[in-house]
Parts: structure tokens; sequence; C-alpha cells
């Protein structure tokens, strides 16, 4: 099992990054909050990882701090909560964020990220409340992952279209995703920018 890992970022469209550690290039998807925490000039980086092994495919999943890592591993212990849609719903919402939805019962701002539906927020509210607790506070002095400022990130290409591309890996439909970014007024924002705002407008409705 790979629990973490250190190296250069070659390159990234979220939520995807390529990591090379001593040469050897490892593909992780990342939730939106890590590629956040991720400073613009960083290329060198420290992630906290979850790998899952599947007949079809070995997939490595990265996330900015243990809490999130543990958060990420209970959610995906929830009958019809795999990792695609763990890794929606903290990309959508802080941790905190999250856990106010599931003391409040608030069902409502569960089902307006992709994938979510009526019956899986219900779900997740009853079988996260009561290990909620238990969880951020095992967490809550769990470290972040090291960011270091080492070279140049690759060269951002289109904001709009990644940002866009990012939701539909996400699981917004293409013509929904494009509508939540041209919604947003893109002028000078970078792609991690546009989906983030995108993100919590979609959230807060």
């Amino acid at each position: 099992m790979i629990g973490r890992l250190r190296g250069k970022v070659v390159w990234k469209q979220a939520p995807q990054l390529l990591i090379d550690v001593n040469g050897v290039g490892y593909e992780v998807e990342a939730t939106m909050n890590t590629f956040y925490a991720l400073p613009l000039e960083a290329s060198e980086i420290t992630l906290f990882t979850h790998m899952v092994v599947r007949e079809d495919a070995q997939l490595l999943y990265g996330f900015a701090s243990e809490a999130e890592r543990a958060m990420f591993r209970s959610l995906i212990r929830i009958n019809g909560v795999g990792a695609k849609m763990a890794l929606t719903i903290l990309s959508g919402m802080s941790i905190d964020d999250f856990a106010h939805c599931v003391r409040e019962g608030d069902s409502a701002t569960l089902t307006r990220l992709p994938g979510v539906g009526k019956k899986t927020a219900e779900r997740l509210i009853i079988e996260m409340r009561d290990r909620l607790d238990k969880q951020l506070a095992t967490s809550s002095g769990a470290g972040a992952a090291v960011v270091e400022a080492a070279g140049v990130q690759p060269v951002r290409q289109d904001a709009v279209g990644d940002a866009v591309s990012a939701l539909v890996a996400l699981g917004y439909k293409a013509q929904e995703a494009s509508r939540m970014v041209r919604t947003i007024k893109a002028d000078g924002l970078g792609s991690e920018a546009l989906i983030r705002a995108a993100l919590q407008a979609t959230v807060a409705k």
C-alpha cells in the first residue's frame, strides 16, 4: 500500500496529477481542495495517498492532509459510496461543510453534488452522524502535507476548458459543467479558481 508520495508535479489537470518520484511517474487523482492547497510556484509536493486495487486498475488518490484522507476512507466504507463519489464530495465542499450538512440533516445540499441522490444523501447523514465526531476528533491533530516551492508548474492552457473538463471528471454532465463555468466571471481567473467558484455556487443554491 502506498501511503504517501513526495515528488515533482510534471503535469496536472484537475482532478489528476502526474508526480515524478525519483524517475517513476505516479498518476494521482486528487480532491479539488488539495488542488487549491498547491502553491502557484510549487512543483515538488508531498501528498497523503490511498490506493484502490480493482480487477482492471490500480488507482491512487491524493490528499493535502491526513484529515481529508481519513474522511475519504470513512466515506468509501458507506454502502453505495465509491471512491469517485467520495472524491466528488470532498471536492464540492470542505470537511467542515460536509460535517455541517450531516449534523443538520441537510440532504438537499448534498444532492446538489453529481451522483448523490436523495437516498444516498440520507444514508450519508445517518451513517456518518454517529462516527463524525469521533472522526474529526481523531484527525484534528493530523498534519498537512508539506508543499515546497521547487520550480515552475506546467504552463496552464485554456482555463475555461480545463475547468469544464475537471467538472466532467468529477461527475457533472458536459453541458451542465459548461454552464456552471460560463456563469462565473472568468476574466483573469485560473482553472482552479473557476472550479472553486463553480462548485461553491452550486452547493450554495
